[in-house]
């Protein structure tokens, strides 16, 4: 398996793309909005997905967080909360906050999994700052490490409960950016004993957790030339190191212009500098046909750490009724139940 995740460009694959899937062999996919019209067809794509690689259990990913950042909306499937609506709740009485936000990602995982993904992009372990951009904005459940991280550990348990794989992002810490990475790279100046004492925090307290994803963040006090995804110091030092994460890492997205360089050297950097897999969202045939030709097979250590995120995953799994589910959180927020 190539060490690459790749999109598509609309609802069904062209023979050119299922052409280059099956000989690029990646890993898994993802799926965004465009990929996405009715619960029927995008069933049928995650099927041709992993028939490319005639791999069952070939990874599919998307990020369905709630608020702005869902790909599948309705009249199909439910409008769910954002981060930020279920902090607010979880700052008027924790207790409530902590369940909501795991039913929430039930009923979220219940979502994915009916159109065959397996892997949700959530939870977002960003911490909102006055000064985070709208990039970021209400995807931050709170202001302060410690929620957050209590918030995003439910998250992530309602989420494998049901035997969907959580994603911890922006590995580690896009929330003083004040730019979107999308467009540019931000520089972040903090220092490193204040990044530790906030930023870092939640990343620290969900570290066991089997998939990450990073930053396209330059945090000047860890190192003043590199972006976190394409650090190798960066990543030995703080995701391995003083977070220690030794699960799944992603890439973010590299057709992102926060790395600069062309596709080819953005993944060849990401995947030195320590990242597991480079990912490549947005379906472009030219970008992806780059990206693959920078990217080699999954090393041992990656191939392991996936093993053991199916295992974690797999002890983690307690399914129980949607419907008990969803009339609870109507319990708890009315108008997202």
């Amino acid at each position: 398996m190539k060490a690459a995740i790749f999109g598509c460009a609309g609802t069904a694959l062209s023979a050119d793309e299922r052409a280059f899937l099956r000989d690029a062999d990646p890993l898994g996919f993802i799926l965004f909005a465009r990929n996405i019209e009715s619960p029927e067809q995008a069933r049928r794509l995650t099927e041709e997905l992993r028939s490319c690689v005639a791999r069952a259990e070939a990874p599919v990913l998307i990020d369905q967080e709630g608020g702005r950042v869902a790909r599948m909306r309705p009249p199909h499937w439910r409008k769910a909360p954002s981060a930020r609506v279920l902090g607010e709740l979880y700052a008027r009485n924790a207790e409530a906050g902590l369940e909501a936000t795991q039913l929430n990602s039930r009923l979220l995982a219940a979502d994915v999994a009916s159109i065959g993904c397996d892997v949700d992009c959530l939870p977002v372990l960003d911490i909102g700052f006055p000064e985070t951009h709208a990039a970021i904005g209400d995807r931050t459940y709170a202001g302060q490490p410690e929620p957050v991280a209590a918030l995003g550990r439910a998250a992530a348990e309602g989420l494998m409960a049901e035997g969907v794989m959580p994603v911890i992002k922006h590995m580690p810490g896009h929330g003083r950016a004040t730019v979107d990475s999308h467009e540019s790279l931000p520089r972040v100046g903090a220092s490193r004993e204040t990044l530790e004492r906030t930023d870092f925090l939640p990343f620290k307290l969900l570290s066991d957790l089997p998939w990450g994803m990073t930053a396209h963040v330059l945090y000047e006090a860890v190192d003043p030339m590199a972006a976190m995804t394409v650090s190798a110091g960066g990543v030995k030092d703080v995701v391995r190191g003083h977070i220690g994460f030794d699960g799944l890492l992603l890439s973010d997205d590299l057709s992102m212009q926060a790395l600069g360089g062309n596709l080819g050297e953005r993944a060849a950097r990401a995947l030195a500098a320590g990242c597991d897999i480079a990912l490549h969202c947005n379906g472009r045939m030219d970008e992806m046909v780059e990206v693959a030709g920078h990217t080699g097979l999954m090393t041992r250590q990656a191939v392991r750490r996936l093993e053991d995120g199916r295992k974690y995953l797999s002890r983690h799994r307690a399914p129980r009724p949607l419907g008990e589910t969803r009339r609870r959180l109507a319990e708890l927020l009315p108008e997202w139940g």
